[in-house]
């Protein structure tokens, strides 16, 4: 994925990285030099617990931060009748704004591989 602000200015990038059991992320900047990783869990449906994804160090030996779905906030009613969803990013006050960027734009990201809803349909592909 890449994340651009403003529009046609690239500031960063998301990469898949290919992993056995998790899901895993690389986090780069315009140059596609790698700055962070996110490592997710090797299940990522726990209903009635926050899902984290793990912000780390190049070696992961360090977690700097977190990308969370909160379920606890949006309750189980919503849960099941919307797809709404909570998220919680925590990093370092003093990271590069622009790795918070994309950062964000990793949130989106995951958000959408691991908890959209497949095949729903939304306002655009209603037809009468």
């Amino acid at each position: 994925m890449e994340v651009q602000s403003p529009t046609g200015t690239i500031i960063g990038h998301v990469l898949q990285t290919w992993h056995p059991f998790l899901p895993k992320f690389s986090v780069q900047d315009a140059n596609l030099h790698m700055s962070l990783q996110v490592v997710g869990p090797c299940w990522t449906c726990g209903f009635g617990t926050d899902t984290s994804f793990e912000v780390k160090t190049l070696d992961e030996s360090h977690s700097v931060g977190c990308i969370s779905k909160q379920w606890w906030r949006v309750g189980l009613l919503q849960e099941a009748l919307t797809d709404a969803d909570d998220f919680g990013l925590q990093f370092p006050l003093d990271l590069d704004v622009r790795v918070k960027a994309v950062l964000l734009g990793a949130t989106f990201l995951i958000d959408y591989m691991f908890f959209e809803k497949r095949g729903s349909t939304g306002p655009s592909a209603i037809t009468s």
